[in-house]
């Protein structure tokens, strides 16, 4: 199981470094409060993206690792001394040392969702730690390197917007821990790195310490539906609403998907340095920005990729209108060689995700659909009329009560009062990037997969910029009592759901697997013991799925540390380049053949057609009374503990211990 130690090691490392990296970068393009506030962000993306190529070209190993940090501390601590910083004055306002403290402990609550819970019936996980089974990509690239491997079905390298979890390897690799325990620091850091952002840019437009604060009140308000379903007896306000489908504000998603998150900062970053280029024409400012850009877009290419392509096409006119006639060609020219390099360096991923896309078949990857809200308690017809006006008269105010209205006033009030200058063109490229993430996700979606994942993701800058807002036409707007009163209300009227959130991520939900679960590390260890770091192992797709809301592989995805033949349906819908209807016929397959009711050429299938070099067996599967790898020619029993497991290798294999 992952160690809550060696976790909070990950943490401490990943603030320290990044934070310290992006300092000493950000000092020298941004105001001084903005260059506190994004450092974290700008440290992360900048040595994240640029490492991913190095070490593909020359290795990933933790002594790589060791030497590119080092470098970056040597010419961070070089630049400190050597470079001036950006124009700044003692009497800026700052965002007090508090807040920082105050926002790492708001970041415990996604962090704690991922770590392991323990009862007297075993062990149990919190719902969010479905979405981070991808924990076995950050495994595979310890063990196999880079490019990394798709560890979740076929021969071939992973097409999937990994860096995320590849700057979680690079914790991973030189702190000798767990996959499982750098991502759950990861998932801290990037709150807390999410969380600083809000707040600098809040402190920035307000000119008001005090908006730090406010930032970290208004992440923490959460949904409205905890509060309804008091009134309405239906957390999922059926059948007037749709059920909930993971559209939700910046506490759940920070838990849930901390990759696409840790891409809205870097759009919200992004655009930032945007605001700062078209006011001072710098190289650092543009190559810092080209980082920026391609780390978002190798995070989340709904976020980083779809949702900031629109919004800075969006957000070009606003830009070009605030520099003067003769600056505006240089500043466009500058652009436009950031999106060649951008579009350089993100060639591989996007080619690889092409690739994925032709291979799934089905069409375009992104389409136009209204968000589907209404229930069953409007006739179709008239339901699908009816849900336009409903995403923004009824889901935004549930979803973001205390932010979606008090921020848009606080935009509105803003930029109808501010002097020409940064702050202002900050605030219209801002409100630019709301309305852009609110209507992508509005309209678009995403047709890989069961989910629409460009609409839940794409919300998330939008739901960034209406909290660093609210926060800031709190402190300095002409309508202070109106957005104060307006915010408030919503954060009380959330607490319900807050609280209900907390106490879930951190308590978990107990299962009755949870006592197998608890004994998953002992049948990972044996199987390790005859797979090879590059053997891929074949165990029942299904087993212990009660741990996960849907039918997930969670054991072999959070404990294996070996790739698997195939994972699972679940898994293989976010990394596998098949076909729907292969994959089901796939998932099928082996289901069929854990649960004992393997044909005839079942068990030749998976030696030879998928490539399984060892197989599990639990008592919990069917397989375990009607062992098909009994009487196979292509296996041979490994290893046999009466009662716990069976380990199967493949004849031709010759799989070693390692």
């Amino acid at each position: 199981m992952a160690s809550p130690l060696n976790a909070v090691l990950c943490a401490a490392v990943a603030a320290a470094f990044w934070t310290l990296l992006g300092y000493t970068l950000a000092r020298h393009l941004l105001p001084r409060v903005l260059a506190f506030g994004a450092a974290p962000v700008i440290g992360w993306a900048i040595f994240s993206a640029a490492t991913l190529p190095i070490f593909i070209l020359t290795g990933f190993s933790p002594l790589a690792v060791l030497l590119t940090a080092a470098l970056g501390v040597v010419i961070g601590g070089v630049s400190l001394r050597a470079l001036p910083a950006m124009g700044n004055t003692a009497q800026a306002p700052a965002i007090p040392p508090w807040a920082f403290l105050i926002a790492a402990l708001l970041a415990l609550v996604p962090a704690a969702a991922i770590l392991p819970k323990s009862s007297a019936a075993g062990a149990h996980l919190a719902a969010p730690i479905f979405d981070h089974s991808k924990i076995a990509i950050i495994d595979a690239m310890t063990r196999q390197g880079l490019p990394p491997v798709n560890p979740v079905f076929g021969a071939g390298r992973l097409a999937y917007y990994y860096l995320w979890h590849f700057s979680a390897a690079e914790l991973a690799l030189p702190l000798r821990v767990s996959g499982w325990e750098a991502d759950i620091g990861l998932t801290w850091f990037t709150a807390f790195a999410s969380l600083s952002l809000m707040m600098g840019v809040a402190v920035w437009l307000s000119k008001r310490s005090g908006a730090a604060l406010w930032v970290i009140i208004f992440a923490a308000a959460t949904s409205l539906r905890t509060t309804l379903s008091m009134i309405f007896g239906s957390y999922g306000l059926e059948p007037f609403l749709a059920s909930p489908n993971g559209f939700a504000g910046w506490l759940f998603q920070s838990a849930w998907v901390p990759q696409h998150l840790m891409s809205a900062s870097c759009v919200v970053t992004a655009m930032l340095l945007i605001v700062q280029y078209a006011q001072r024409q710098s190289l650092a400012v543009l190559l810092t920005l080209v980082l920026i850009v391609v780390a978002g877009f190798e995070s989340s290419t709904f976020v980083g990729g779809v949702t900031f392509a629109i919004a800075a096409l969006a957000a070009a006119p606003i830009l070009l209108a605030g520099i003067e006639p003769a600056r505006r060609l240089r500043f466009a020219i500058g652009l436009a060689v950031a999106a060649v390099l951008v579009i350089c360096l993100a060639a591989p991923f996007a080619l690889d995700q092409f690739a994925t896309v032709a291979a799934r078949g089905g069409g375009a990857p992104v389409g136009i659909h209204h968000f589907d809200v209404l229930g069953e308690l409007f006739p179709p017809t008239l339901r699908r009329i009816l849900n336009a006006p409903a995403y923004w008269l009824v889901l935004l105010p549930i979803e973001f009560p205390a932010t979606f209205i008090a921020g848009i006033i606080a935009l509105a009030v803003t930029l109808r009062s501010a002097e020409p200058g940064p702050e202002k063109t900050a605030t219209a490229v801002f409100a630019a990037l709301a309305a852009t993430g609110l209507c992508a996700s509005w309209l678009l979606i995403s047709t890989l997969g069961d989910n629409n994942d460009l609409s839940l993701r794409a919300v998330l800058p939008a739901a960034m910029i209406l909290i660093l807002a609210t926060a800031a036409g709190m402190m300095r707007t002409s309508r202070p009592m109106l957005i104060g009163a307006t915010a408030l209300a919503g954060v009380v009227l959330s607490l319900p759901d807050t609280a209900a959130m907390i106490r879930s991520n951190i308590a978990g939900t107990p299962q009755p697997d949870g006592e197998v679960f608890a004994q998953s590390p002992e049948i990972w260890a044996a199987v390790r013991r005859y797979a090879s770091t590059t053997a891929r192992v074949a165990n029942n797709p299904l087993f212990l799925q009660d741990l996960t809301p849907w039918p997930a592989n969670i054991s072999w995805a959070l404990l294996a540390n070996r790739s698997s033949c195939f994972a699972g349906r679940e898994l293989a819908l976010a990394v596998a380049p098949l076909p729907p209807d292969r994959r089901d016929a796939i998932n099928v397959q082996f289901v069929r053949v854990f649960d004992g009711k393997a044909g005839v050429e079942d068990v030749g299938d998976l030696a030879k057609k998928y490539g399984c070099d060892v197989v599990v067996v639990v008592p919990q599967d069917g397989a375990w009374n009607n062992d098909p790898f009994a009487a196979s020619s292509e296996y041979r029993l490994a290893e046999n503990r009466d009662g716990q497991w069976r380990i199967y290798v493949r004849v031709a294999a010759n799989s070693t211990a390692h």
